[in-house]
Order: C-alpha cells, then sequence, then structure tokens
C-alpha cells in the first residue's frame, strides 16, 4: 500500500480534535494525528467521561484556556460534548467546525438544530457528515441525505481524510497488485483495507472490501437510523464498497446479457 501525500506547498491547518473516550473519539484522532500531512497541527481536548444531559454552564466543564485552532473536530460520545461547542470555539478561536455523525444518540437531530444556529449567530460554520466517511471536498451523507457545502477548512481537511478513496492497479494475473489510498477514513480503515486487498482476486475485491471493512472494525452504529433505513455502519460499508468498486470496474467482466429465445431486438 502507499500513500498520495503530495500535498500543496500551503496545506497548512490546525486542528483541535474534541475528544471523550477511547473507543470511538480517541480512535480517530489517534488516526488523524498519525497519517495527517506533515504541515499540519494538531491538538486535543479530552471532555469530561460524564456529562448532564443539559449542560447549564458550561463553564463547570472546560478548561480555563484552550489552544488556537482552525478547525474544531468534534469526536464526542454523548450529547452534553455537543452542547459545549460553542464555548469550544470561543476558546480556541476556532473558524469552523466539523461534526461527524457516526451516532445519533452522540449527536441528536434537535441538537444539530440547535448547533448549527447557536454557531450561525457566531459567523461559524459547521459540517455535520452522516456518518463521517461521507464527507468529501463537496458533499456530505449518502443517498437520498446527500447535501452540497462550502466550507473551505472543512474542504481542506477532507482532502486527506473523509470517504475513502482509492488508486487500484490491478496485474496480468488479475490480482490487485496496489493499492494507494487517497483518501483514508478518518478512523484508518481505508488503510487496513487497502492493505487487505493487495494479493486479492480483482473479481472478489468488492466482497473482500466489505469483509475487511467489517472487522476493522467500523466504528459506526449498529442501531437503525430512520432517515436512511438502514444502520450507518452499514451506509459506511457502502460507502468503502463503492470506492472499491469504482476503481476496479475497468476490469470486471461485463454482466452477461441474456436474450430470451425467440425475442429479437426491435
Amino acid at each position: 500500500m502507499e500513500n498520495d501525500a503530495s500535498l500543496a506547498a500551503n496545506d497548512t491547518l490546525t486542528v483541535l480534535a474534541v475528544t471523550q473516550g477511547a473507543q470511538w473519539g480517541d480512535r480517530i484522532a489517534d488516526s488523524i494525528d498519525r497519517y495527517k500531512p506533515a504541515t499540519w497541527k494538531m491538538h486535543r481536548w479530552a471532555a469530561p467521561r460524564v456529562l448532564p444531559a443539559i449542560v447549564d454552564d458550561p463553564d463547570d466543564y472546560l478548561p480555563g484556556s484552550l489552544p488556537s485552532a482552525d478547525l474544531v473536530v468534534a469526536l464526542g460520545e454523548t450529547a452534553g460534548v455537543v452542547q459545549l461547542l460553542p464555548d469550544i470555539v470561543k476558546l480556541a478561536k476556532a473558524k469552523a467546525v466539523l461534526v461527524p455523525i457516526d451516532r445519533n444518540e452522540s449527536v441528536p437531530t434537535g441538537l444539530v438544530t440547535q448547533l448549527r444556529q447557536w454557531l450561525d449567530d457566531m459567523g461559524v460554520p459547521v459540517v455535520f457528515p452522516k456518518p463521517f466517511c461521507t464527507l468529501t471536498e463537496t458533499t456530505i451523507n449518502r443517498p437520498p441525505l446527500v447535501e452540497n457545502y462550502q466550507v473551505p477548512l472543512v474542504q481542506q481537511f477532507a482532502q486527506h481524510f473523509g470517504q475513502p478513496k482509492f488508486g487500484i492497479s490491478v496485474n496480468s494475473e488479475g490480482q490487485i497488485a496496489q493499492v494507494t489510498v487517497v483518501r483514508d477514513a478518518a478512523c484508518g480503515c481505508a488503510r487496513y483495507v487497502a492493505e487487505g486487498l493487495v494479493g486479492r482476486p480483482v473479481k472478489e475485491a468488492e466482497y473482500e472490501a466489505g469483509m475487511l471493512h467489517h472487522h476493522y472494525p467500523c466504528l459506526a452504529s449498529m442501531n437503525q437510523d430512520p432517515a436512511y433505513r438502514d444502520t450507518l455502519m452499514h451506509v459506511s460499508g457502502h460507502a468503502l464498497r463503492d470506492a472499491v468498486k469504482e476503481e476496479i470496474r475497468p476490469h470486471l467482466e461485463p454482466t452477461p446479457y441474456y436474450q430470451p429465445q425467440g425475442h429479437v431486438d426491435s
């Protein structure tokens, strides 16, 4: 596996990752920190593990100061962290916020509306990809929920992390010879899948990608999402498999077309 590390000279970004636990937020923050471009800076702040359902006074739970950042990436595991974000933005002097929704319980629909209004009043844009690995430089989410957005700092982040994007080469024996990660999932799943695909028959690559995604394991929820009518883990898996399928399509045999006997094309 190779990583596409070609960077523009001005690709500088300071990220503040707000985490709340090792099972989800810390793991994603670890991956971003490990594989971020060398020109980026990353700070982290761990929110309290226990927060009330309604945060009346954010000062009771926030530090006296936070390092300055261009972009806040919210990786909290409870809705209380969402309520702290406007004050976190003020402390960090942040210019944009990214709030991935891998669990609806962590970012309830009502809080999405409230947070968008709070940050809009502050002049700070916010983007809510659902799940995180549907983020591209121009869109979030999967059908039927696809939305366009235009937030330069989030778009810059999405050049490197978000919806998986690969470059795949196939040898003369019909096996995956090399997989380049053009854009990794923030959790590192695409990188793991890329390593596992090398040497596999191209005709099995899409199926194997789905299995590797499952075994990584994916961090998105297995609870049913009412808007997708599917689990967010399955939505994530579809995004990854589609990224692989797009690259191997020229190497797959076309689906045979059978014409019933006695029928001819009109």
